[in-house]
């Protein structure tokens, strides 16, 4: 069976390797998959994709014409998948649900404690010998009210170590969080979030009701100098809402490991290039921003579970491992 695996960079080919049937015929490839690279899968049964492939109806259909039935996705989001149009060409679409949650919770904790603590600054600023403290005033975590947006394991995650720094946690979902309850973590509706919330933090799946929920009008709502955290995907933020409100100081604090238009930027080294996203160089100029390259995700232990699960779906599919199901780790379009 030929197996394609797009945007696969060495860490992503060492850790399938190991796991991988020496039976199937695997074409390792660094560039992403879109209609520019589409013949590389030509004759592939199975093709594997990673976040920010792209994967709509004229990419589907392509595929289909040249023997696709399987999309094995490298990781949790499907919304850039054209779910109803795999479907209707009766190509199969499996995912990696749960690879690391701890892995996006310690990370998303991380950027705010480096935002609130100015971590990156001392750093550069300790290299260069210089000792001062100016401009290096931090916070107490303790005390301050953390507002979570999304109730899934990452989101419930990123409550519970943040209850023992000695944060009042809340948080909103559209759904009745029970595991919330046992948390100690209160759940409340958004509104109540965005007013009290000193800390927000965003880990919903991307939707129409999610898309751009961080909006001009939304943030207008919340406390004055807010520090907003987002591990989840891009688009959950309007990068021009975040522009202006960091310019009027009701931004205080922005960390990022996603942006809306990561794909032609993110995965790749550009220091040698002109960037051309405006929004995102005007981004990069604010002193109390964060932005780091779509790693939170990124440890050994969630780079091996991608790979076993990864490899787990397709042996389901192929129907070699009767012992294996990759049904729950199906995406349906209904």
């Amino acid at each position: 069976m030929k197996i394609v695996v797009y945007s696969s960079k060495p860490y992503d080919k060492q850790a399938l390797c190991r796991v991988f049937d020496a039976e199937w015929e695997v074409l390792y490839l660094e560039v992403p998959l879109g209609l520019d690279t589409i013949a590389y899968a030509q004759g592939a049964e199975v093709v594997s994709a990673f976040v920010n492939d792209r994967l709509d109806s004229k990419v589907l259909e392509a595929l289909a014409k040249g023997g696709t039935k399987l999309i094995a996705l490298r990781c949790a989001g499907f919304n850039h998948v054209d779910l109803p149009v795999a479907k209707k060409l009766g190509i199969r679409v499996v995912r990696v649900p749960a690879y690391s949650p701890y892995a996006v919770a310690e990370h998303t904790v991380g950027l705010m404690l480096a935002l609130n603590r100015k971590l990156y600054k001392a750093y550069n600023r300790v290299r260069e010998g210089n000792f001062a403290l100016n401009g290096m005033l931090g916070f107490d975590m303790h005390g301050k009210t953390v507002g979570i947006i999304g109730a899934g394991r990452i989101g419930r995650l990123v409550g519970k170590m943040l209850k023992a720094f000695g944060c009042h946690v809340v948080i909103y979902d559209p759904y009745t969080c029970e595991a919330c309850k046992s948390l100690g973590i209160e759940q409340v509706e958004l509104e109540s979030l965005f007013k009290q919330a000193d800390i927000i933090s965003l880990h919903c799946p991307l939707n129409k009701e999610t898309n751009h929920i961080i909006n001009a009008e939304n943030i207008a709502k919340m406390k004055k100098g807010v520090m907003l955290i987002n591990t989840g995907r891009g688009a959950l933020m309007e990068v021009l809402a975040l522009i202006e409100g960091l310019k009027s100081g009701q931004i205080g604090y922005l960390g990022m490991d996603v942006y809306e238009k990561e794909g032609a930027l993110f995965f790749e080294d550009h220091s040698c290039e002109i960037i051309h996203d405006d929004a995102f160089e005007r981004l990069l100029t604010f002193p109390n921003v964060l932005i780091t390259g779509h790693q939170a995700y990124f440890t050994a232990e969630a780079l091996s579970h991608i790979a076993q699960t990864t490899a787990d779906n397709i042996h389901a599919y192929e129907g070699l491992n009767s012992t294996t199901d990759c049904s729950e780790n199906e995406v349906t379009c209904g």
